[in-house]
């Protein structure tokens, strides 16, 4: 797929690419909740498995529909088998929190994986964050500590495990900086899909638990869901200016306190709602730093 050009990128509409990002995260959401819903049953690893069987013939006849055979070319298979196997572990360790912790609260600790990327990007890209960027992401474990709550009679051991997910997640968005700029997004969505199901094919006859045929439901909502997501966030980014459309992926700690609500009947309390505050506020503040005109940074 050719990459959308100056022009056709400044007469995009950004209200369509917000809507588009919107209704990606709470296709998203609604795959989460799923999991949620049968994680009881299954491992995750077996989980990831069958969305991925269901979710690639669907991605690939996208892929093709939009972008041809040359969407399908890379020279990064390595990198992308790498990258799907990051995917498999930071979702596996997402889906094992979704157990035991409310969809919202899990959801929320998730998204302190802007503040790893910061991090790891001056440890590992030796890039520059001045003082500012710093407090940012303080604020940001700081809420993370306020929803954790590390040494109180509420600590649970897996709220740990969505903290280890932004790391991983933050490791593979970074592995992407390895990647061939001119390689599509359809490219690399089919990519992860891909990487996915060969990383997670390898582990799930390990963990393997034959399927009910009550729960076929289930598996096909989660790689539906999944799959919609992925794709109205990739049209979101190709239709909008990133700038604008990114920090919308907050609306999935909305959608996440809804369908926890609806569900499940959990209701954040006060700490978990200022948590979740200053985990967003830090990453919206560190997006519209990083999409400042004329940033610099050195590698």
């Amino acid at each position: 797929m050719n990459q959308p050009s100056a022009k056709s990128v400044s007469n995009a509409s950004p209200l369509a690419g917000i809507a588009c990002v919107s209704a990606g995260i709470l296709f998203l959401t609604c795959s989460d909740a799923l999991a949620k819903w049968i994680g009881d049953y299954y491992s995750p690893v077996q989980i990831l498995f069958l969305r991925s069987v269901i979710a690639l013939p669907v991605v690939l006849a996208l892929v093709l529909a939009l972008g041809g055979q040359r969407a399908l070319r890379t020279r990064h298979v390595g990198l992308h088998l790498l990258r799907g196997g990051l995917n498999i572990i930071s979702a596996s360790l997402f889906y094992l929190a979704l157990r035991s912790l409310p969809l919202a609260e899990t959801t929320a600790i998730a998204f302190s994986a802007p503040l790893f990327v910061t991090a790891l990007s001056v440890l590992v890209l030796k890039e520059r964050v001045d003082r500012k960027g710093w407090l940012a992401v303080a604020a940001g474990f700081a809420g993370v500590l306020v929803i954790v709550r590390p040494g109180a009679d509420s600590f649970q051991m897996a709220a740990l495990l969505p903290l280890a997910t932004a790391a991983m997640y933050a490791v593979m968005m970074l592995s992407a900086r390895g990647i061939n700029a001119a390689e599509s997004m359809l490219t690399t969505m089919f990519y992860i899909v891909a990487g996915q199901l060969v990383c997670s094919a390898l582990a799930a006859p390990v963990f393997w638990t034959p399927p009910a045929w009550s729960h076929l439901p289930f598996f096909v909502g989660i790689a539906l869901f999944s799959t919609l997501g992925l794709t109205f966030i990739t049209q979101g980014f190709r239709i909008g200016p990133a700038s604008v459309v990114a920090p919308f992926d907050y609306t999935g700690l909305l959608w996440a306190t809804l369908l926890g609500w609806l569900v499940w009947q959990d209701i954040p309390d006060v700490l978990d709602s200022l948590g979740a505050a200053l985990i967003v506020g830090s990453g919206l503040c560190i997006a519209w730093r990083e999409t400042r005109p004329g940033k610099r940074r050195r590698a």
